[in-house]
């Protein structure tokens, strides 16, 4: 009997093989689209999966000005961050962060579904976002993602 199919294999920064996959985020539901490049962020959807290693692949999401929210969230959703100043709470409405700063929304996202700890920052600096189709990371050769093998 062979015992090599007994051993688990547990990966390591020398055996993960990080691609780079492009993402279009054109007519996308937020929430989907940032668990999915979550997934996608920590490797999980591979089958060399290990929770304490960064096995995941670098995501390039594009076009992220025209992400979609359902329901009545594009009015009443709002992004809250503190300036560190008594009575400093600040309220951003989404239509204004849209019109601002549009690859923050999909940051804010994705980073909220990360460990909150060094590996989850590590994660975090896999994730690029730009607003339109042109992104500088040709050289890279991006392949795009298959939703359906993720889910």
């Amino acid at each position: 009997m062979d015992t090599i199919s007994y051993k688990t294999i547990s990966a390591n920064k020398a055996t993960v093989k990080k691609r780079w996959v492009l993402v279009d985020a054109t007519d996308q539901v937020l929430g989907r689209l940032s668990s999915i490049v979550a997934i996608i962020l920590r490797g999980k959807h591979k089958p060399d999966y290990t929770p304490h290693v960064d096995c995941g692949d670098n995501v390039i999401v594009i076009n992220c000005e025209k992400i979609k929210l359902t329901g009545n969230k594009r009015d009443q959703k709002y992004y809250i961050h503190h300036t560190g100043y008594p009575g400093g709470q600040r309220k951003v409405p989404f239509t204004r962060l849209q019109g601002k700063k549009p690859e923050a929304i999909i940051e804010k996202a994705v980073k909220g579904m990360l460990p909150k700890n060094r590996l989850g920052s590590e994660l975090f600096r896999n994730l690029h976002v730009y607003a339109g189709n042109e992104h500088p990371h040709e050289a890279q050769k991006p392949g795009p993602v298959n939703f359906s093998l993720i889910k």
